[in-house]
């Protein structure tokens, strides 16, 4: 996935306005009320100079003050003010409602699409901007339910009704006054020309700074132990620096296009008004109501200007941020997806790869031509040096990634015609650097599996030894697992994770280098295990200690993608090749650290 943003064309920006929009149409109820009392609030407010303006020529000018006409006209004016606070209130509240939940879905939305990625997509994207995009551009996008929309809606609305006044007032001098449309949507056109390109590259730093404070805060203890603070200080430095050297160019973009350039229109507009009244004075009386009136209102008008011209920013900054966002949604490398209606269930989990081929790149293959058959109860160990394609024979089994070329078949029956739900609920995969969330140790084994009783995960617990650590915490199975258990050790993580696996009671067993963060007693314990579960369960165990697999009915040697050796722990010993080294090898290694 490509993470450079690219500036948007007019078109673009379009249609992501209207994808923004889009998500409108389930609130349309309360938006057509939240509509209404703002129209109501805005007509009360666009009255209030006329009747100023019918106070001055009406009763101020000719010096006509009866009581019972202006106390209704002070009355009327009162309550129309008191009304739009009122409806104002309810009005703002009702749209940040809207936005709010407006915002919550779109999260959900977005969030929904990156869990059914495939691990491809994963490998391929950083963290911390996928991070970026789910909170901060979403954020942004908030800022355009919450405070754009309303705000253009309301002074829209409310522009449209000074120049009916101004019309009603003076139809000639309002002519002039449309003069200054053409000026002010070709300013707020210009402004978003330029700074379309400026929050893309604000947002692309932002996504880049979060990207390495991502990497850095989760290896800190690599970053600690070969003392690289200042380096990544250094360079999370710059990364910074660039990015309030690209906020700094939109505040000088901001400070420049905005506010001042408005207020220069809006002097030019006074100028236009006060010349048209300065001649017509010439020529006959001028009610100074009127006068007063169009002052007002071409203040009024320019407020609600000004007030959009100082939101294009989050305008502009919401349709970049949505164009990152939609980009995530609209990536639809999933993970793979059942194939066909037909739907087989994994009775007695017979394995069998044929020609199997796979490359993650779709270039240079990792796996070439594997071929071999894990039968109901048999064990088969993988073993080769690092890169020799171990773990991506289970990555493919899994269905994490799709086949190259060749099949794999469960039971006779082709791989892509399981469904997900029945492959991770029948094949049992343990890592070997396990995964612990934030919660308790039962929910750590349960892991939202509601059906599993609390007698189900001790017994799990037990039967891999885990009770021997748990029970001695304060809380035993409720004691509190904090982000990725770092209070643990490692062994014990594990332990936990083989529970969370053995629990399910799986059909298929994958074991990638499970034991190897188990200190020796403890692996000891862990294959006596291993052999119990193994009744009745295909086993696949990738294995770093050649010990640990000397009793596999079978042993496959990989090396640079192909299998090089099968046979058992003694028929590999006797052929003397690739095994039989990397055997010599291990127990060179292991008399020398026992003479230590």
């Amino acid at each position: 996935m490509q993470h450079k943003d690219q500036v948007l064309t007019n078109k673009e920006q379009r249609t992501i306005l209207k994808r923004l929009l889009s998500y409108t149409k389930n609130h349309i109820k309360s938006l057509l009320v939240a509509f209404f009392l703002l129209i109501v609030a805005t007509a009360a407010e666009l009255v209030g100079p006329i009747l100023i303006k019918i106070f001055i020529d009406d009763y101020l000018t000719p010096r006509q003050f009866p009581f019972e006409p202006l106390l209704w006209l002070a009355i009327f004016y009162i309550g129309l003010h008191l009304s739009s606070v009122v409806i104002n209130y309810f009005q703002a509240y009702m749209f940040q409602k809207i936005s709010l939940k407006l915002v919550q879905e779109l999260r959900v939305d977005v969030f929904t699409n990156v869990e059914r990625q495939g691990l491809k997509f994963f490998d391929q994207t950083p963290a911390g901007a996928l991070i970026s995009r789910i909170t901060n551009d979403t954020e942004s996008i908030k800022e355009f339910y919450l405070t754009v929309l309303a705000n253009f809606v309301q002074n829209i609305l409310f522009l449209i009704g000074i120049f009916i006044a101004m019309f009603y007032l003076n139809p000639t001098l309002a002519l002039f006054c449309i003069v200054l449309l053409p000026l002010i949507f070709g300013l707020m056109q210009w402004y978003r020309k330029i700074s379309s390109r400026l929050y893309a590259d604000m947002s692309e730093k932002l996504s880049v700074l979060n990207s390495k404070m991502n990497e850095t805060i989760q290896g800190m203890s690599i970053v600690q132990m070969f003392r690289q603070e200042r380096r990544l200080r250094k360079e999370f430095s710059e990364v910074n620096e660039e990015h309030l050297q690209a906020g700094m160019k939109t505040m000088k973009l901001d400070g420049l296009l905005l506010r001042p350039a408005v207020d220069l229109i809006s002097i030019m507009a006074l100028i236009l008004i006060l010349s048209f009244f300065g001649i017509t004075s010439f020529i006959g009386p001028v009610e100074i109501g009127v006068l007063y009136a169009f002052v007002n209102y071409i203040d009024r008008f320019f407020e609600p200007v000004n007030q959009m011209m100082m939101r294009l920013s989050l305008f502009q900054q919401a349709i970049v941020s949505g164009g990152r966002v939609f980009k995530l949604m609209d990536y639809k490398e999933y993970a793979p997806l059942q194939q066909g209606e037909y739907s087989p269930s994994i009775h007695n989990g017979e394995i069998e790869f044929k020609d199997v081929s796979f490359s993650y790149d779709g270039k240079s293959d990792v796996l070439r031509n594997i071929s071999f058959t894990v039968k109901n109860g048999e064990t088969v160990a993988l073993v080769g040096h690092t890169g020799s394609g171990k773990s991506s024979i289970i990555n493919v089994l899994m269905r994490f990634y799709e086949l190259d070329r060749g099949q794999i078949t469960i039971d006779g029956q082709p791989l892509e015609t399981f469904s997900n739900k029945e492959l991770r609920e029948n094949i049992g995969l343990v890592l070997q650097d396990p995964f612990l969330y934030t919660g308790t140790i039962s929910s750590n084994i349960r892991l939202n599996r509601d059906h599993l009783t609390d007698q189900q995960l001790k017994d799990a617990a037990q039967f891999v030894r885990a009770n021997e650590f748990i029970e001695k915490l304060p809380n035993t199975y409720q004691a509190e697992v904090t982000e990725r258990g770092s209070t643990f050790s490692s062994g014990q993580r594990q332990l936990l994770s083989f529970a969370r696996t053995i629990v399910s009671n799986p059909k298929v067993l994958i074991l990638d280098e499970a034991t190897a963060n188990v200190d020796t007693e403890t692996e000891e314990a862990i294959q006596d295990t291993l052999k119990r579960m193994a009744n009745g369960r295909t086993t696949i165990a990738i294995a770093h200690r050649l010990s640990t697999i000397k009793d596999a009915d079978q042993i496959i040697v990989l090396h640079k993608g192909e299998i090089m050796e099968k046979g058992t722990h003694m028929e590999l010993l006797q052929l003397k090749g690739l095994y039989h080294k990397m055997y010599l090898l291990q127990k060179g290694a292991e008399l020398e650290q026992a003479q230590l």
